[in-house]
């Protein structure tokens, strides 16, 4: 698979949204810059990269993650509607120079390769997970998020962990973080400090008094 991984792919920057291997994100695109993207994309292998943009800017992050365009659908209006599975990491090289409405960079994917295989859980106990899974539903509940907890204990291990650091409400750093966190198990200890450090703020300022 690694050596099939384009070095030179399009990127769909946005703030606030980043996505990971073995995840799937919904699209629904309708800038003519991103049609293009797209259109381009399903004439050729499909793929195309995610990359948080930086906040009021037009910089990138550095990491982002490529993904595969695994459905497709075109609106009466002209908008299209996609679906993105996503398939490893990248790390920008460089920017390419186009002429097209859409960007385009260099990227790697040697830091990554444990995303192409299938990565396992190490040292972490049923239990431990299940202490999270909780504290993440009692987050959730807190903020008035839901979730089908039925469907998604249906889904692999590294899918669940990925999918929760990709839909819970943080901070475009925190995910950020998460997103470019090298193994699965870190990714799990800093997906628990991050939820714990906000239901302790949230039962924190409720419990405060008024002045």
């Amino acid at each position: 698979m690694k050596e099939k991984l384009p070095q030179q792919i399009p990127i769909f920057p946005l703030s606030g949204v980043i996505y990971f291997p073995k995840t799937n994100l919904p699209l629904n695109i309708f800038e003519e810059r991103y049609l293009q993207l797209v259109d381009d994309c399903m004439r050729s292998n499909k793929l195309m990269g995610m990359v948080q943009s930086r906040r009021d800017s037009k910089e990138v992050y550095k990491i982002g993650c490529l993904g595969e365009i695994s459905h497709f659908q075109k609106t009466e209006d002209g908008r299209a509607l996609i679906k993105l599975t996503g398939i490893t990491r990248f790390e920008i090289v460089s920017e390419i120079n186009n002429t097209k409405l859409y960007r385009e960079f260099k990227v790697e994917y040697k830091k990554f390769y444990q995303d192409t295989e299938n990565e396992k859980i190490q040292n972490y106990s049923e239990d431990v997970l299940e202490k999270l899974f909780e504290k993440i539903q009692y987050f959730f509940g807190k903020n008035g998020l839901a979730l089908n907890w039925k469907e998604f204990k249906l889904l692999g291990q590294i899918q669940q962990i990925n999918t929760l650091a990709m839909i819970s409400p943080f901070s475009n750093e925190e995910k950020q973080k998460l997103l470019e966190t090298m193994s699965l198990n870190e990714k799990i200890k800093i997906l628990s400090e991050i939820i714990e450090f906000y239901l302790y703020d949230k039962d924190s300022a409720l419990k405060t008094p008024i002045q």
